[in-house]
């Protein structure tokens, strides 16, 4: 654990913005892996930094009661002094982790319909005092909430959505999108981002909200990654780091996520993209 924090600790003063931790009972392609529950190591983490906001990216709703997970989200905001980011999203139906602890293995379908219900009640419980609910799949009723978040009306939600029915979701609901692919072939994986892109705008237009109100955010995924023992091919190569995030900055996002390098020989090139490359992209976007 010590570990995991200092990592966040040093990614801050890399100057990252926002630091994130995946959600899941177990490590889902390697369970007998080391792995921490997400929103208690968040609290450690949010504890011993100061500036780089917090993110679950994203957190399961088949993990959690939606109530005791806003109820979670309030507490760390709290500590974090106001520095939390909500990530939501429907969860893997491949992830061991809810058959595990004798949870349903939800379909997909299904994942997507709760997830409207879901998002609902965590947005009342930071938003009001007492929520109460009543829907097909969760009910709350005269749930009191106190304390308030520290950010008002409520920290920013963030919606993991891929498919057409939930980016419609997300053009309601999110305050950030995020998206990835999780194709081998990067030009791939951007002429599906693309197409998302597109059709976010056009979910955000039918929910009658500006698709500029939406922070729009994109996680480069390199599929070849596990199988080549954790080598991320992005930061094998300065010119390509900065061809796939120039190229998912001219498809409308403003928020690039990145996976940590694993594999420790890496961590050099690491270092130098975020405290080099990255401002010299922010920099030459700032004059834009």
């Amino acid at each position: 654990m010590a570990d995991l924090i200092d990592r966040f600790v040093w990614l801050e003063a890399l100057g990252v913005d926002v630091g994130a931790l995946a959600d899941h009972f177990v490590d889902w392609s390697k369970p007998t892996n080391d792995w921490f529950e997400c929103w208690t190591t968040l609290a450690a983490i949010a504890a011993k930094t100061s500036s780089m906001r917090l993110t679950s990216c994203v957190t399961q709703i088949p993990l959690r009661n939606p109530a005791m997970l806003a109820k979670q989200a309030i507490t760390v905001d709290h500590i974090s002094g106001g520095r939390l980011e909500i990530g939501l999203g429907t969860g893997i139906t491949i992830d061991p982790s809810t058959e595990m602890i004798g949870q349903q293995n939800w379909s997909e379908g299904e994942r997507v319909e709760r997830f409207g219900e879901y998002v609902e009640i965590v947005d009342s419980i930071l938003v009001e005092e007492v929520t109460s609910f009543s829907g097909r799949y969760y009910q709350v009723s005269g749930a009191e909430s106190h304390p308030r978040p520290v950010q008002r009306p409520r920290p920013p939600i963030m919606v993991g959505a891929l498919g057409p029915r939930m980016i419609r979701r997300a053009a309601r609901y999110a305050d950030i999108w995020n998206s990835l692919s999780f194709s081998d072939d990067f030009d791939v994986q951007l002429a599906e981002t693309a197409e998302r892109v597109d059709r976010m705008r056009h979910e955000c237009a039918t929910a009658g909200r500006d698709a500029g109100d939406v922070r729009f955010s994109y996680t480069i995924f390199d599929a070849e990654a596990r199988p080549k023992g954790g080598r991320i091919r992005y930061y094998e190569s300065e010119d390509l780091f900065v061809e796939l995030v120039e190229r998912a900055i001219a498809l409308g996002m403003s928020e690039i996520s990145l996976y940590y390098p694993m594999d420790a020989t890496q961590l050099p090139v690491f270092e130098r993209l975020m405290t080099q490359t990255v401002p010299a992209i922010r920099a030459r976007h700032a004059t834009t």
